[in-house]
């Protein structure tokens, strides 16, 4: 386990705009920075970082919380595994206690499958660069395919030695254990329970998440008479999902940030050749159909997208349906096509890095001219061939999610294909009201086959644990602890004392032995209660960098302001209400509010106690009770009286 002290260095050093701007496009907004949120699917950002707070959330799904519960988050990582991630990317040592067996049990399976793929990714690399078989076979095939050593290094490319079990033997030997050599893929069992090497014979490409941790490999054999798969890739595994990650995401996020624009090729070689050429901003489906998550990833660090195709049509009408996924997703889309016979590895390498970069940026063309051009070729003269395409082309535009880029591509559209508009117009408005049409947007991870929305249970917000006055108590102590709630003056002694927000809550509070029953809540209010007791003060990100993620977490929440004032109204010289404004008067309201609430559940209790005592024929408990009933309900009008005879439920 990690030291405290060690925990609070990690914490302080942590940069949260820096933490999170690995992962996400963060654009500043005022005092804060703003982006698309990466917990949900979102088109207009709502996602806030605060840097003077250090902590993050979203006003879309509601998650927030500091740098750490960030990388808990994204990363799917325990809370000392975040912390460690963090101290390796600010170069801290991270001392820690000796584990007891039952801790090191529960040593998490996702940690030991990376643990175990950054081991055989260092394994592949030595074999390339450092073992006779891998300099002979790998680098060699590297080097005539014209790459450079530093190139190489930069995306950790291995080979995997052409026996029958090299690595996986290396493994066991190392301490590995055999269950999560099969669970990342790296060995396959046979029916006799043997281990073999999957990528046996191979040269290996590492595939990094937006991290840059090795989620899982791809492997090329070098045989030319081999009967297998040219490309092999790691199965599916607690780790590694094909379908949400892209090859190059870790190398390029900057770079696309940069340019905002994404470059998207097919293959690992393509991505490391465009790196050479000086395109950084490039990444690869690495084989696969474009999903939706592969692209709502790269709509985290930009709204453009351009797709490198090579000469071959087959394989051109065969990738279509990623451009639609483009589109519905609500990104702008072009395309650049390659000179028959090339692939962005090949034509890359042919030209000079300023001519590639030139070709790229004068040959892109949006994808109503590409589409249009393409399908006509087979159409000729045919007219029902022609309304075919016209047809393949509105279905495209009918899923643009946003009217203004819709209505310029039907006019478009209507130019290329000598269409009048208001035909285009009403076959795109019959698509959009077809039922397939609205299933396929509402619920657009389902293959656009129409099915029913999942159940979704909601949870009763004023079960135990969680009264809405708890929640907003703990919501003026964090955020207004420190501002004054009083002064008073001793004429005798010639002093003041100071009551702050904090003091005169917990004063109440504690004055009626009140207490929560939401843990998270009373563990931050006992905090309080002895800084009071103590005569000191907490400082505002106390709670924000505390020990135990959920507290942070939680104070993050309730740290963010929903909007900040319009500088149209702050700017006037005139007088705005705000919170702060009445904050005396809304911590008195709150105070009153908790203490109704308490009142409430002890009355809720004594009704339980009332019925038992009645079925029991104890007539004396039965008086007392009663008379405990008639004396809280005297209270809670008193209450009641306080707030203005509001009606206490």
């Amino acid at each position: 386990m990690i030291d405290r002290s060690t925990i609070d260095r990690i914490i302080d050093a942590a940069d949260i705009v820096e933490v999170i701007q690995d992962f996400v496009l963060l654009k500043k907004r005022g005092a804060n920075y703003l982006g698309l949120c990466p917990f949900h699917n979102e088109k207009t950002p709502s996602f806030t970082v605060s840097p003077s707070k250090g902590i993050f959330k979203c006003f879309g799904c509601g998650k927030a919380g500091n740098s750490v519960n960030f990388i808990m988050e994204h990363e799917r990582l325990s809370y000392p595994e975040a912390l460690r991630f963090l101290a390796a990317k600010y170069h801290i040592d991270v001392v820690e206690r000796e584990m007891t067996p039952e801790e090191g049990a529960r040593q998490n399976e996702r940690e030991s499958m990376m643990v175990l793929s950054q081991f055989a990714s260092k394994n592949f690399q030595e074999n390339l660069f450092q073992t006779e078989e891998g300099v002979a076979i790998g680098l060699s095939y590297f080097k005539e395919r014209g790459f450079r050593q530093d190139t190489l290094k930069k995306f950790e490319v291995g080979y995997c030695m052409d026996k029958w079990d090299a690595f996986t033997q290396t493994a066991i030997n190392a301490g590995y254990d055999k269950m999560y050599l099969i669970k990342t893929g790296l060995s396959i069992e046979n029916e006799n329970n043997m281990l073999f090497d999957r990528f046996r014979g191979r040269v290996i490409f590492p595939i990094h998440s937006l991290s840059g941790q090795i989620l899982g490999f791809g492997g090329r054999v070098l045989k030319k008479d081999a009967k297998t798969a040219k490309y092999l890739n790691s199965p599916e595994s607690e780790i590694y999902h094909k379908s949400r990650i892209l090859y190059g995401i870790y190398h390029a996020r900057r770079a696309i940030g940069q340019f905002e624009k994404c470059y998207l090729v097919e293959g690992y070689t393509d991505v490391m050749s465009l790196h050479e050429a000086g395109v950084e901003n490039v990444v690869a489906s690495s084989g696969t159909s474009l999903t939706r998550e592969q692209v709502r990833l790269i709509k985290r660090f930009t709204p453009n997208i351009t797709i490198l195709y090579d000469g071959d049509e087959a394989g051109i009408k065969a990738s279509m349906r990623g451009i639609d996924i483009v589109l519905e997703e609500g990104l702008n889309i072009k395309i650049v096509l390659l000179p028959e016979g090339e692939d962005p590895d090949s034509y890359s390498k042919k030209i000079s890095n300023e001519d590639f970069i030139a070709f790229l940026g004068n040959n892109e063309v949006d994808f109503i001219k590409f589409k249009t051009n393409l399908l006509l070729k087979d159409s000729g003269d045919d007219p029902l061939e022609k309304a075919n395409v016209i047809k393949e082309i509105v279905k495209s535009i009918t899923v643009i999610p946003d009217t203004i880029p819709r209505t310029i591509y039907i006019k478009e559209c209507s130019l290329l294909l000598d269409i009048p508009e208001e035909i285009l117009y009403n076959e795109v408005n019959r698509l959009r009201r077809q039922k397939v049409f609205q299933d396929r947007n509402k619920y657009p991870d389902s293959k656009f086959l129409p099915v029913s929305p999942p159940e979704i249970k909601t949870r009763d917000v004023t079960q135990k644990g969680d009264l809405p006055s708890e929640k907003e108590i703990i919501r003026l102590l964090l955020k207004y602890g420190t501002v004054e709630y009083q002064r008073i003056l001793n004429k005798e002694e010639g002093s003041e004392e100071i009551i702050s927000v904090a003091d005169h809550i917990v004063s109440e509070i504690v004055s009626d032995e009140l207490d929560f029953e939401n843990a998270n809540f009373k563990q931050i209010f006992d905090e309080f209660k002895f800084a009071h007791e103590q005569g000191n003060i907490i400082e505002d990100l106390f709670f924000v960098k505390h020990g135990d993620p959920e507290i942070s977490k939680i104070s993050a929440d309730l740290l963010s302001d929903s909007e900040p004032l319009s500088k149209i109204w702050s700017s006037k010289q005139t007088y705005v209400e705000t919170e702060e404004t009445k904050l005396l008067h809304i911590v008195d309201d709150v105070i009153l509010k908790f203490k109704a609430d308490k009142i409430n559940s002890k009355i809720k209790e004594l009704l339980e106690e009332l019925k038992a005592a009645v079925a029991a024929g104890d007539e004396e408990k039965v008086l007392f009770l009663q008379r405990k009933d008639h004396e809280l309900k005297q209270v809670k009008k008193i209450i009641s009286k306080k707030m203005g005879n509001r009606i206490l439920l």
